[in-house]
């Protein structure tokens, strides 16, 4: 693999970091709430409030949390793009870690917003629709 050149200029840095939080978002928010992964997520939610040896439950728990399943899934993408972010060597992947996890969970949350939105919505169109249909 061809490491992230860090001679990049500052507005391709930011335009890969915006796009590279795409997929990590994606992938957090796919494996800790939809569900295609419901039963291991359940799974894992059960083990981790198990009394047990604490790193343990703290595996299992990474699983079921959106946040803490971002920095795995970061720090795989990191190793994958050698992505650094204002400066090269592990500093770089340092802040391109936590730059990474901040967007790819700003992302997740705009998008939580927008599912809640649209049941809004959907919710009072059906309120509507029932109480046009009483008044027929």
């Amino acid at each position: 693999m061809i490491p992230f050149p860090i001679d990049v200029p500052l507005m391709r840095q930011a335009a890969v970091l915006l796009l590279l939080a795409i997929p990590i978002a994606c992938m957090s928010w796919t494996v800790t709430h939809e569900e295609v992964f419901r039963e291991p997520r359940e799974f894992c939610k059960e083990k981790s409030q198990q009394p047990g040896p604490l790193p343990r439950r703290k595996f299992f728990y990474l699983f079921t949390c959106e946040y803490c399943f971002s920095h795995y899934v970061t720090a795989l993408v990191l190793i994958f793009t050698r992505y650094q972010l204002l400066y090269s060597g592990w500093r770089g992947y340092v802040l391109a870690e936590f730059a990474l996890v901040y967007t790819a969970n700003m992302y997740m949350s705009l998008y939580n917003r927008l599912k809640l939105d649209i049941k809004h919505e959907n919710v009072a169109i059906a309120v509507e629709q029932k109480q046009a249909a009483e008044t027929k």
